[in-house]
């Protein structure tokens, strides 16, 4: 797949995914239920969740190693929200199709560095790490967000220097979309979806399944039910 292809999967399968979610024309700022939706809110919060990964306490746990694989896992939760809110955008300002906004995203500067390796984990100081997460926090809770050089240019650079490339997010991102179909189907959004299995997060479970192999998502969906049916 070339990486206009990975992007427009992602892009198509965000929007199936808020559709089914949130009901048809979400777009507009609100649920099928009439909750108002703010996706950069939503970026905000995982942005402190990915923090959280990170040894930055000075009272508690200082000597706790960071949480590399659970970085990865925010970071891609991140991206949920970030496509999320550039599909809401270019719906209310009539700038395009799906096709338009991966043109637009592809010519995003930084993407293609996004697309090369990715950093080593141990390359950058976890504190300068937590100042570029917060600088994406800083964008989310102003009013005037610039989404490309802004928002997206920060993100590709932070993915980097946490380990996640275009090819890795995708991976990731294609296994969190099946686990986040399985809890709405589940009982998600009623507050019956059991997140803790046997004693580990179903975020935790995914990765075990998906190991060093790369499943269909109905396999990989096929699984979850298995394993969460066996509780």
């Amino acid at each position: 797949m070339t990486s206009r292809e990975i992007l427009k999967e992602m892009f198509v399968l965000q929007q199936s995914l808020n559709d089914d979610t949130n009901g048809k024309g979400w777009e507009k700022g609100y649920t099928k239920q009439g909750k108002l939706i703010n996706w950069k809110r939503c970026i905000h919060m995982e942005c402190s969740e990915l923090i959280d990964s990170f040894s930055w306490k000075h009272w508690k746990n200082i000597s706790k190693p960071t949480d590399w694989e659970n970085v990865r896992v925010e970071v891609v939760d991140i991206w949920h929200f970030v496509m999320s809110l550039l599909l809401e955008n270019y719906y209310n300002e009539s700038r395009g199709d799906i096709d338009q906004l991966v043109e637009d995203v592809a010519n995003t500067k930084g993407f293609r560095e996004f697309c090369k390796e990715a950093y080593s984990s141990h390359v950058s100081d976890d504190l300068e790490l937590i100042n570029d997460i917060e600088s994406i926090i800083h964008l989310c809770t102003g009013y005037n967000l610039e989404l490309f050089d802004g928002l997206l240019h920060r993100y590709f650079d932070v993915a980097l220097k946490c380990g996640i490339n275009l090819t890795t997010l995708y991976r990731y991102y294609v296994a969190k979309n099946v686990l986040n179909r399985f809890r709405q189907d589940n009982g998600y959004k009623e507050g019956n979806y059991k997140k803790v299995w046997g004693g580990k997060e179903d975020n935790v479970v995914m990765l075990e399944l998906l190991d060093n192999t790369t499943p269909t998502p109905q396999e990989l969906y096929n699984k979850l039910l298995a394993k969460y049916k066996s509780l």
